[in-house]
């Protein structure tokens, strides 16, 4: 199972140092490799969240997720996305930058650090507004329940994770978004109305995307709900002779349903999309600390991508997050530290080490608590060699 699912990784792995290696020699592999460890370090939290959506789906589109969905990431959001970024705010034409980012390193990496604070301002908002919809949510499982459980109760109140986003966003265009160093040290410039604009854009698009995916998803589920007291009608003779199609109990047939779930997974899979494009923000702009050169970027960034989405096939297929239930909890900790991260970089410098760090320490512990609770509650519920028998059989 390890191989199937990580074979394509290790393949483009292979392919893509062996091309560096070509291209740029050792120094170009090196920074290759260095770029794909940066970006794996960075979105594990990414992993893990993709996983809690992504195990809603069938196996469809999380092929999907694998194959055009690498092709987004690599290509649109490591490639092309930084060039559309530079193209609008330097107000080029499109083609001209393109010739900047192969011609010009050195303007290019200054175009798109110049642009980090709209692009930390999209993806932080994007990023804060999944946080505090996971914390504000009542749940029966709680990793600090102390913190979680007040904050569900405060979370009943209608639109308070949007309030307090944009106080967030507010509190940064007033602050951090002042006095922002240009690139090169050439003085200041006050980004507080471009922080603003992208902040809400963020906002809103999540929630366009994530309410439009949200309510598919859960037609989808009352139609299955529909659909199977229809089934359990039809198979005690109720059913009306002389049905053409098979209808559930709002008179939606079968087709319908089929056709409905597609929509929810295609609005879920353009969610993970853009959660996918608010981690790789911080990615694609830390990566000049190591290279300025457009295809090294996307190159090692690109591999690494690639390790992200077939771990969070890895963690869907054996089920983790079902047997390491504070995993979600730690991941989505891991994205509000971010979130947080990525407004306070508006304005001041902060190491992705130490951005990697974050996210490792909270994943790592939410993982050991959830072994400390499996183990417990096997030690509270120990079973005879009769009891396993009887489960393992079925009884």
């Amino acid at each position: 199972m390890l191989l199937r699912t990580f074979g394509w990784s290790f393949g483009i792995t292979a392919a893509g140092l062996a091309l560096a290696g070509i291209l740029w020699g050792w120094k170009g592999l090196a920074i290759v490799a260095i770029l794909s460890v940066l970006e794996i370090s960075l979105s594990f939290d990414n992993a893990v969240i993709n996983a809690g959506i992504l195990r809603k789906m069938n196996a469809f589109w999380q092929k999907m997720f694998l194959t055009v969905g690498v092709l987004i990431a690599v290509f649109g959001m490591r490639l092309v996305f930084p060039i559309i970024i530079v193209a609008i705010t330097a107000k080029l034409s499109p083609w001209e930058a393109v010739r900047v980012a192969i011609d010009d390193h050195d303007r290019y990496e200054a175009l798109v650090t110049n642009a980090h604070p709209a692009i930390a301002a999209f993806g932080g908002m994007f990023l804060l507004m999944i946080f505090l919809d996971f914390i504000f949510e009542e749940r029966e499982i709680t990793w600090l329940g102390w913190l979680e459980k007040p904050l569900a109760r405060l979370g009943k109140l209608d639109m308070l994770s949007v309030v307090i986003a944009l106080v967030a966003l507010l509190i940064a265009a007033t602050t951090v978004a002042t006095g922002v160093p240009v690139h090169g040290g050439h003085g200041t410039i006050d980004k507080g109305e471009t922080v603003l604009l992208a902040g809400v854009g963020g906002l809103l698009t999540y929630l366009v995307v994530g309410g439009v995916s949200g309510f598919f998803e859960d037609r989808l589920e009352d139609e299955e709900e529909d659909a199977e007291d229809a089934d359990v009608s039809a198979s005690e003779g109720v059913a009306a002779e002389g049905a053409v199609e098979p209808k559930n109990g709002n008179g939606v047939s079968t087709g319908q349903v089929v056709g409905l779930a597609g929509k929810a997974a295609f609005f879920m899979f353009l969610y993970l999309e853009v959660i996918d494009a608010s981690f790789s923000f911080d990615g694609v702009v830390g990566a000049f600390a190591v290279s300025n050169d457009i295809f090294e970027i996307a190159l090692g960034l690109g591999i690494g991508a690639m390790y992200i989405r077939s771990l969070t096939v890895f963690l869907v297929r054996k089920g983790t997050l079902d047997d390491y239930v504070y995993l979600e909890h730690g991941a989505h900790y891991a994205i509000g530290a971010l979130a947080v991260i990525l407004l306070v970089t508006i304005k001041y410098d902060v190491s992705e080490v130490i951005t990697g760090l974050v996210g490792v320490v909270l994943i790592g512990a939410s993982y050991w608590s959830s072994v400390v609770r499996n183990r417990r509650l096997g030690e509270e519920s120990p079973q005879s060699d009769e009891d396993k028998a009887e489960v393992a059989s079925g009884v």
